[in-house]
C-alpha cells in the first residue's frame, strides 16, 4: 500500500542556490505584503534592531516569513515542475 503511494508522489528538487534565491525572494515579497497590510506591525515584542525590518515586531516578522515560506514552497514546486529549477 505505501509503496504505491510513494510511486505517485512527485520528486522533490534538491537544494541549490537557485532554490535558495527563490525562497529569499518569496520571503522579501511576503515581508513587503505584511508591511503594507498589517494594521499594527510594531505591536508586541520588538526585534533587537527593528529599524532593519521597518519597525516590525517579532510576531509580525514571524507571520510574514511564515507566509513567505508557504509562498516559496509553492513557487519552488511550480518552477521545478515546469523544469526551470
Amino acid at each position: 500500500m505505501l509503496i504505491s503511494l510513494f510511486a505517485i508522489a512527485p520528486a522533490t528538487v534538491s537544494w541549490s542556490p537557485k532554490v535558495a534565491l527563490v525562497m529569499i525572494v518569496c520571503n522579501v515579497i511576503a515581508i513587503g505584503i505584511g508591511k503594507a497590510t498589517i494594521k499594527h506591525p510594531n505591536e508586541g515584542a520588538q526585534l533587537p534592531n527593528p529599524a532593519f525590518f521597518g519597525g516590525m515586531s517579532h510576531a509580525s516578522l514571524l507571520a510574514t516569513t511564515s507566509l513567505g515560506h508557504i509562498i516559496g514552497i509553492g513557487a519552488i514546486q511550480g518552477l521545478a515542475a515546469r523544469g526551470v529549477l
